[in-house]
């Protein structure tokens, strides 16, 4: 799914081999996940500073994404619909902290 706090899209595994594995209700319209999604990435060097740990986690429920508090992006805290595959996220890479 795309997720509009990190621009980027969010892959979970939720059949077939491997680990980790995801619930899901079956509904690609307004799909739900289980447990929560959870992306840290490192923070990057910029200019010889490394810059903070970048944090996305949230609950995927019905459709509607859930984003927790620790999620280190402007949308932390917040609950948005799925983008659509042809809508634009409001976010941009560069609006990462």
């Amino acid at each position: 799914f795309m997720c509009p706090g990190c621009r980027e899209m969010h892959q979970v595994r939720v059949e077939g081999e491997g680990r980790p594995r995801w619930g899901f209700n079956g509904d690609y319209e307004r799909p739900t996940f289980t447990p929560s999604v959870l992306l840290r990435l490192p923070g990057a060097m910029e200019d010889g500073v490394r810059r903070p740990e970048f944090v996305c986690h949230s609950f995927v429920t019905d459709g509607q994404i859930s984003f927790l508090g620790d999620c280190t992006h402007a949308l932390a805290g917040q609950v948005v619909p799925i983008p659509r595959p042809d809508e634009t996220c409001p976010l941009t890479i560069g609006d990462r902290p």
